[in-house]
């Protein structure tokens, strides 16, 4: 039909379930969770419990569940774009189907784009959010403590440089820098030791260069029809095992200056090694991509034990549009939902992918109330009912959830 892969239904996987070993199970529906982490998520928006007496149910724990896993991505990779938005358009068609509203939980994301939320995938998400009775909720990342972020602004004449630290055994690095397209920028890249090529102008076009035992790749972007803001990416790879250890310089001379703004970001997702960062980071834009996208429901998170923020949590605001995001917050840390595998049947995890969840339940629960609710009704509602945690904006967004209050709206 019109998507990739193979659809288990409710009677197959309830068949599954009857069955008395693991391998039976297996034979009449050969997918698993290995990470745990759509298990756990899952738990948090609709578990019913029934393995703790109904202690750690989920928020909407009668809800029916439509489990999409994204195709199978490398230990060091995400889905694609395309996968998503594949999974979202099925899981609409599905709804449609049964004539249902439903909720959409995106509990990942990545540092890869603009963080404008303008690109294809944040597009596509604002068009399907308008779309049957569709709710998209996303997480904003745990990249607000993690050095994955650096910003400033250049001035004409004025060489800036922005040092990164890499640690031993790092196999591979990749860095966007995001800048508006009416300035040009030079760039020169400063190794540990002192050596450096550059400075690389775009009319140039893009290189191949080596330092030590790093090979190195630069590439100007060019315009497109979902950014007006422009990219020069550059890829750090190692001639053998390992790229170069040490503090590496970017250095960015200005030719022409209009704008001046830029950012730089590393991979999110705990990808990189401990020690390897911007040594003047910055915990603003912290989003990860595609909770960026402006009608998407974007949840951070908090510490419910101590009711304070998670300096994990990202945070906004968007890149040059200054959306407020998240739109609020949720308990994000120690959450306690279902882990598969033998053992114990519940694990406790912290991130923004466990707040999220909360919201996507508890916007089940209204949906089951009325289920007319539109996105925005429903974004609306939850930025109403926030309680203020006493941060910034671009912290807690509207503040933490108050669930009492959100569906007593």
């Amino acid at each position: 039909g019109y998507f990739l892969g193979t659809e288990f239904t409710r009677a197959v996987i309830d068949r599954a379930l009857e069955q008395t070993t693991e391998r039976e199970r297996f034979a009449l529906c050969p997918s698993r969770d290995i990470s745990g982490h759509g298990t756990h998520v899952t738990g948090i928006a609709a578990g019913n419990g029934r393995a703790s007496q109904g202690r750690y149910r989920g928020v909407a724990y009668e809800s029916p569940l439509l489990i999409v896993k994204l195709g199978t991505p490398g230990e060091r990779s995400f889905p694609r774009t395309t996968e998503l938005m594949q999974a979202v358009d099925y899981c609409i068609r599905k709804a449609q189907e049964y004539g249902m509203p439903i909720v959409i939980n995106l509990s990942f994301g990545n540092n890869y784009g603009s963080h404008s939320g303008n690109s294809l995938l944040e597009s596509y998400l604002d068009d399907m959010a308008n779309y049957w009775r569709t709710s998209i909720v996303a997480g904003s990342g745990n990249e607000g403590a993690s050095a994955v972020h650096a910003s400033g602004t250049l001035r004409e004449n004025i060489t800036k440089d922005v040092e990164i630290a890499v640690s031993s055994y790092e196999p591979s690095l990749n860095l966007q820098i995001w800048k508006n397209y009416s300035d040009e920028i030079a760039v020169s890249l400063i190794h540990p030791n002192g050596t450096r090529v550059g400075p690389v102008r775009q009319i140039l076009g893009p290189q191949r260069f080596r330092l030590g035992n790093t090979d190195i790749l630069l590439y100007y972007g060019e315009p497109s029809p979902y950014s007006p803001y422009q990219e020069i990416y550059f890829d750090l790879l190692p001639v053998n095992e390992y790229i170069d250890s040490g503090v590496w310089a970017i250095q960015l001379v200005p030719q022409r200056i209009a704008a001046g703004n830029y950012d730089m970001w590393l991979p999110a997702g705990g990808v990189l090694n401990e020690g390897t960062g911007f040594l003047m980071p910055s915990e603003e834009t912290t989003l990860t991509i595609p909770s960026t996208a402006a009608r998407v429901i974007t949840v951070g998170a908090y510490d419910g034990y101590f009711d304070r923020a998670a300096a994990f949590s990202g945070r906004g605001y968007t890149r040059e549009t200054n959306q407020v995001k998240p739109d609020l917050v949720a308990p994000g840390r120690r959450i306690m939902a279902c882990a598969p595998g033998a053992g114990n049947p519940y694990a406790m995890k912290s991130g923004t992918s466990m707040s999220t969840p909360v919201i996507s339940g508890a916007a089940a629960l209204a949906l089951e109330k009325d289920p007319m609710l539109t996105n925005v009704d429903i974004k609306m509602m939850l930025r109403d009912s926030a309680d203020d945690l006493g941060l910034s904006r671009n912290q807690q967004g509207w503040g933490k959830f108050n669930c009492k209050k959100f569906l007593a709206l």
